[in-house]
């Protein structure tokens, strides 16, 4: 089984707890604090991987670390510690939320522009995306000056290419075809 399917089962599990408590959101928060905020901290990494350090002590430093976390999140963590896990963290926050986003029917969106997008324009593709798409969009945004101009949008395997490099690609294959 790989690892990635150990995750997917990890987050199934947690994301049920969450739904008979009512608290999947506040589970998908904790999770996202422990991947990158505790678990991030590389001294906090160090021990967490560490195989001279205990179990025991691993769960303890989790519980010490998320004093105010709700009991079951906590056993849940130190559970997957407990069968030395741990390093899946990562990947159950990813699975935990594709998980929360299908009950929610919404999308994660990857959006490059060649330049820095103000609010206004973050917003006017965020809306255009919901409303092409029919689902709440959550883009996320980054910069790749070399499109040139216009956007390129990747929501799960489909692409969207409205860049400027692509269109002069295109143009430049119907000149060179002729």
């Amino acid at each position: 089984m790989s690892s990635e399917s150990i995750a997917l089962n990890y987050a199934e599990a947690l994301f049920q707890l969450g739904e008979s408590s009512g608290r999947t959101q506040e589970f998908a928060d904790l999770l996202d604090a422990v991947v990158h905020g505790v678990a991030a901290a590389p001294r906090v990494r160090a021990v967490l991987l560490s195989p001279k350090v205990t179990k025991a002590q691993k769960c303890a430093l989790m519980a010490t670390a998320l004093p105010d976390a709700p009991r079951e999140f906590v056993a849940f963590l130190q559970s997957v510690i407990r069968r030395g896990r741990q390093a899946l963290f990562g990947e159950m926050v990813r699975q935990y939320q594709e998980l929360l986003d299908v009950k929610l029917e919404r999308v994660r969106a990857a959006v490059t522009v060649a330049r820095p997008a103000d609010e206004g324009l973050r917003r006017q593709i965020t809306e255009s995306l919901t409303r092409v798409m029919g689902k709440e969009v959550l883009p996320h945004f980054h910069e790749d000056p070399e499109i040139l101009g216009g956007v390129i949008v990747r929501v799960g395997d489909r692409v969207f290419d409205g860049s400027v490099r692509r269109r002069m690609t295109l143009l430049r294959r119907q000149l060179l075809s002729r």
